[in-house]
């Protein structure tokens, strides 16, 4: 099993380097500490499973996961962190990734791989436990909460399907300056800083509801 592993900590970097190296059935092929890194190995080496911390500088590791994951619709990406945030469990979930795994559970990190590997899906107890009441709530979006508008939403839609200004201006009969004063309004009441996480926000609040 070829893999990469991808943490900002290099402390625990290099000992889930160590710890996974000893088994005989794995090779770790490259390691990063930010998500772009992760982007490029990924595209370089393309591994067995990739796996990553979520919370990094620059890029973190669900936008890393949503640029692999258009690329690559088939890549088997474990999350591994320590924050048990409901947020980012509903996002991983709707991105495509294989599992959700916290930190402090070393001791299911090698068979999460092996799981994973074999395309299951593989998530903490603790996690687990949460999945029903967490895909319910999400399931209905407050959007009085953002006060978007209908052609609001069809922008972020949009924006999600990785459409450019100037395809989403012929997409919706709008001029691109248009385009550029909406998304503008729209990541300010989102509160999200650019289209990557614009687009987060869509699979994480508004996709399959």
């Amino acid at each position: 099993m070829r893999i990469i592993i991808i943490d900002d900590d290099h402390l625990v970097l290099n000992s889930l380097k160590m710890i996974l190296e000893a088994q005989s059935d794995i090779e770790v092929v490259a390691i990063g500490d930010d998500g772009e890194q992760a982007i490029s190995l990924y595209q370089q080496y393309h591994p067995d499973v990739l796996l990553m911390d979520i919370r990094m500088q620059k890029v973190n590791g669900l936008e890393a996961s949503m640029a692999i994951l258009k690329a690559d619709s088939q890549a088997r990406i474990l999350l591994l962190t320590t924050f048990n945030d409901d947020e980012y469990i509903v996002q991983a979930l709707r991105l495509g990734v294989k599992g959700y795994i916290l930190k402090q559970n070393y001791d299911v990190i090698y068979p999460a791989l092996k799981a994973v590997c074999q395309n299951q899906r593989v998530f903490n107890d603790e996690i687990m436990m949460k999945l029903p009441d967490l895909m319910k709530r999400s399931d209905h979006p407050d959007y009085e909460k953002w006060q978007l508008s209908d052609k609001e939403q069809e922008l972020i839609i949009q924006v999600a399907n990785g459409a450019s200004n100037r395809e989403i201006a012929n997409n919706l009969c709008l001029s691109e300056g248009t385009v550029r004063n909406y998304l503008s309004v729209i990541m300010e009441k989102v509160q999200v800083r650019d289209r990557t996480q614009l687009a987060i926000f869509y699979y994480q609040h508004m996709w399959k509801q």
